[in-house]
């Protein structure tokens, strides 16, 4: 652990209780004595299983900016975990955060964004982008964390083709950069616990495949031929209605198999690689994981 005027220094990152949060403050653990981590979150409760570690949890609001100035109080490096909802929730909220972390003089932010956030076509990289911007802008060194696709994304089309069902999909032959949370989880943490990662932007990109590779990799495991539907977006709109999709998600998802055709997420980069210290998990190993803790769920 890096010291800093003869002090350990202070780490903090946000949205621990989230799925990615929860994995990257595991992984923090086995880096840093739990007394030098703390974490900022909406509802302290959840985050008790931190507290008995020792981590120092603290309440922070990116809706309640004011909540922010005390959760960043004394903190050296931060990570911020980019939070949900629309664009303009997300811009508002990362915004406050930044500036937040301005005000309490954070020496070093870190930041999850999306792949090649700066010229994505994909609607969900506005807030990334504008993020990204605002970090920049505040002259504090920085590192960006440009995540590509979660492989865990997939598992309802993986549960889909267990139950016989055939993959669908509208994103003809786009390639994606599928990695396990694990794996990005491992690389924030990487950055956020070590220095030498100031005002760098890594792209952090899988083995990329196409779904139809995917899906193969997904059938040799289970011992099956998956059926790979590919259908227009009209046809896909209407499928995923039929299956219970809210309407209102549609535009999303829409945009997302747009985007993958289109070749978004087919980003080439070695920088897992940099930040692991090992190749990224391979996909089959990555997806026998997955099956695995089905299986442990009953699904």
């Amino acid at each position: 652990m890096q010291v800093k005027g003869g002090k350990k220094m202070k780490l903090l990152l946000t949205g621990a209780t989230g799925k990615l949060g929860t994995k990257i403050a595991e992984c923090l653990l086995t880096k840093v004595p739990a007394e030098s981590l703390a974490v900022s979150v909406r509802d302290p409760k959840k985050a008790e299983w931190l507290r008995a570690k020792g981590v120092d949890v603290r309440h922070g609001d990116f809706d309640h900016p004011e909540t922010l100035d005390t959760a960043f109080a004394g903190v050296d490096r931060l990570l911020i975990i980019s939070a949900d909802g629309d664009n303009e929730t997300r811009i508002r909220q990362h915004t406050a955060a930044v500036a937040a972390a301005q005000r309490a003089k954070v020496g070093f932010i870190a930041y999850t964004s999306v792949v090649n956030a700066r010229e994505s076509i994909l609607p969900l990289a506005l807030p990334h982008r504008a993020t990204e911007e605002a970090i920049q802008k505040t002259g504090i060194p920085y590192a960006i964390l440009r995540n590509n696709w979660y492989l865990e994304n997939e598992i309802g089309n993986i549960l889909a083709v267990k139950a016989g069902r055939p993959w669908v999909t509208a994103t003809g032959k786009g390639r994606v950069g599928w990695a396990l949370r694990q794996d990005y989880a491992e690389a924030a943490a990487t950055v956020l616990a070590e220095e030498g990662h100031e005002n760098t932007i890594y792209e952090l990109s899988g083995n990329l495949m196409t779904v139809d590779e995917l899906a193969s990799a997904v059938g040799d495991l289970i011992g099956i031929d998956v059926e790979v539907q590919h259908l227009d977006e009209d046809e896909y709109a209407a499928m995923m209605k039929n299956t219970g999709v809210p309407e209102s998600a549609l535009p999303f998802l829409l945009e997302l198999q747009r985007g993958i055709r289109e070749g978004a997420l087919d980003v080439e980069s070695n920088d897992f690689e940099k930040l692991l210290g090992r190749p990224v998990t391979p996909t089959k190993e990555a997806l026998r994981q997955i099956l695995n803790d089905l299986e442990k769920t009953g699904n």
